[in-house]
């Protein structure tokens, strides 16, 4: 599987803290049995971790629901087995119906450790790195890892680029790389 190519800013003197979804390459297609409410709420059974992405496709009776492949998916939350929810919609006023939802299964990182190095360059010196082990990196859910640095953290940073790649080993000592781009850091002014 190709790494993904995700750049990264990292803004100096700022906590830095983000999420981010590792998906399995297959879509998964669930039929949506009744849309409504402000936000808007997706009867559909998913199977999803707490917050996920998801396009909605043959929906009727809402502009903007549906998203092709092409385009970026919605954000959703999952409110409980059978219901998602998309705060950025609402349905007031329309009687939406149908459509299906497609998703990309979260990555199983059960057992797993995740690994993060800056470098000054592909084969150059070590900037920076975050782990599992060391805090910086976190799995936080199914196919869920989050990144953070404390603004102390950032605020010591003495350099503005960097290139830097994302692994997971896996407990069998498989080794993926999900991630990977290039690093820069916005120069503190406010001190």
């Amino acid at each position: 599987m190709q790494p993904a190519n995700h750049n990264l800013h990292i803004v100096q003197g700022a906590t830095l803290r983000d999420t981010l979804r590792l998906m399995q390459p297959r879509y998964e297609y669930r039929p949506i049995t009744a849309i409504g409410g402000s936000p808007l709420r997706l009867t559909v059974d998913h199977g999803l971790p707490g917050h996920w992405l998801a396009w909605v496709e043959g929906a009727n009776g809402m502009q903007g629901l549906n998203r092709s492949l092409r385009e970026l998916p919605h954000r959703v939350t999952v409110v409980d087995a059978g219901t998602l929810e998309i705060n950025a919609l609402s349905a007031f006023g329309l009687a939406p119906s149908g459509g299906q939802m497609i998703y990309k299964p979260p990555v199983d990182l059960t057992g797993a450790q995740a690994r993060m190095q800056i470098r000054s360059g592909i084969g150059g010196g070590l900037l920076l790195e975050l782990t599992t082990e060391n805090g910086g990196l976190a799995i936080t859910g199914p196919g869920t890892i989050t990144r953070t640095l404390s603004a102390a953290e950032t605020a010591a940073l003495t350099w503005t680029e960097g290139v830097y790649d994302l692994e997971v080993e896996y407990a069998d000592g498989t080794v993926q790389r999900y991630l990977q781009g290039k690093v820069t850091v916005s120069r503190e002014v406010t001190t």
